[in-house]
């Protein structure tokens, strides 16, 4: 394991799910008691529905919460495929429905088309990432860091000034709109939740050596910015 990364390993998805929650809830309240708002940056996939469900019960001001996305496909929100409608139905309920939501999807034609607005509208948020929380696809992909990738080295590029970048890619699906890593990294607290054997074999092959091409989750585990803080059950 690289310097700067932390393990956390649960015996099942429930334990991991309240684990997990119970850490992002106290971020989030130390920034609230220190600042009054807060900025929560989540993953969507199937993996983080039972820690979103988890996370909307925990007693904190979630009026000053205001959650986003990592990425997002660039589909509407009535779209199956909707990282957005994934966390509007398991998330923003419960006590967690007082929260704010900040989308990346714009409504434009394309994500270069909505590029300037969306970082027009992240610039008046005003918020910094309080925690970010990544998963990781079986090809290696984090965010919408993506094999392959069209805008693959920009978006790694930690000289990159810009908070979101557009992705295409083979593996991707539908276009995509993704926060850049170097925006990611400046996260008070930047985990990576995972679950199961087969996440846990290409976690540990892209801990060993190869191109960062190959597998972009490298990016964030060779980084040396944020230390990084894995969550993984069998």
């Amino acid at each position: 394991m690289m310097s700067g990364t932390d393990k956390n390993i649960l015996a099942d998805k429930e334990s991991l799910a309240e684990e997990l929650a119970a850490q992002i809830a106290a971020v989030l309240d130390q920034e609230l008691q220190a600042n009054g708002r807060a900025l929560l940056a989540v993953s969507g996939g199937s993996t983080p529905k039972l820690f979103f469900q988890k996370l909307s019960e925990k007693d904190i001001d979630w009026a000053g919460v205001t959650v986003t996305l990592v990425d997002e496909r660039w589909v509407d929100e009535t779209s199956e495929r909707s990282n957005a409608a994934l966390v509007k139905a398991n998330l923003l309920t419960g006590k967690a429905a007082a929260a704010n939501f900040f989308p990346l999807y714009t409504g434009d034609e394309t994500p270069v088309a909505g590029l300037k607005t969306l970082e027009d509208q992240f610039s008046t948020l005003g918020i910094p990432i309080t925690a970010a929380i990544l998963g990781m696809g079986g090809d290696g992909h984090t965010a919408s860091f993506f094999p392959q990738g069209n805008k693959l080295s920009a978006a790694l590029d930690l000289d990159n000034q810009n908070t979101f970048i557009e992705m295409h890619a083979p593996g991707a699906g539908e276009p995509r709109i993704t926060f850049t890593l170097p925006a990611l990294l400046k996260a008070d607290f930047l985990a990576l939740h995972i679950e199961g054997e087969e996440k846990q074999q290409v976690l540990a092959t892209a801990l060993s050596d190869g191109p960062v091409e190959d597998m972009p989750i490298r990016a964030v585990l060779r980084q040396s910015e944020k230390e990084l803080t894995i969550f993984w059950c069998p």
